[in-house]
């Protein structure tokens, strides 16, 4: 039966910020099935939360950093070819403003790191899903687009 049949369907909405200080990006080691791999900060969308709300809490729950966005990079469709679930990922921009380095970090997440482009492109084998490097080869690329793209309706 297909969605259009009456079966029902939804994506995994998630959220990813790229915070970027002193030319290095700011990424995550989590253990995904007994893999140690290497992702924006990033998570899912929590009903009644506005996609900025989400990456600054993702953010700081995965890394310890309190970010501010700055723009919309982005939003990326894709299905994972070893679950099947279908992932709308919006990626944001973010500054850096405060880090709390004692904070515990989300369940499954090992460390926060910064590594520069170069070195996040020669771990491509380690990156949780395509989406890690498209986002920011997107971003290097200079796409931004403001903020007020985006609209909440309360």
């Amino acid at each position: 039966m297909s969605y259009r049949e009456g079966q029902f369907w939804q994506p995994d909405v998630t959220v990813a910020a790229l915070v970027v200080r002193d030319g290095r990006l700011l990424m995550v080691e989590e253990r995904v099935r007994g893999a140690l791999v290497l992702n924006q900060p990033a998570g899912h969308l929590e009903p009644d939360e506005t996609l900025i709300d989400a990456a600054r809490r993702e953010t700081l729950e995965e890394t310890g950093w309190e970010v501010e966005p700055t723009a919309f990079v982005g939003a990326y469709q894709w299905k994972s070819p070893d679950t099947g679930r279908h992932y709308l990922r919006m990626a944001f921009e973010a500054a850096a403003q405060r880090h709390h380095p004692d904070r515990a970090l989300d369940e499954g997440i090992e460390r926060a790191l910064w590594l520069a482009p170069a070195e996040l492109l020669a771990a491509r084998e380690r990156h949780r899903s395509p989406l890690v490097w498209r986002v920011v080869e997107d971003f290097l690329g200079g796409r931004r687009y403001p903020l007020g793209a985006l609209n909440h309706l309360p």
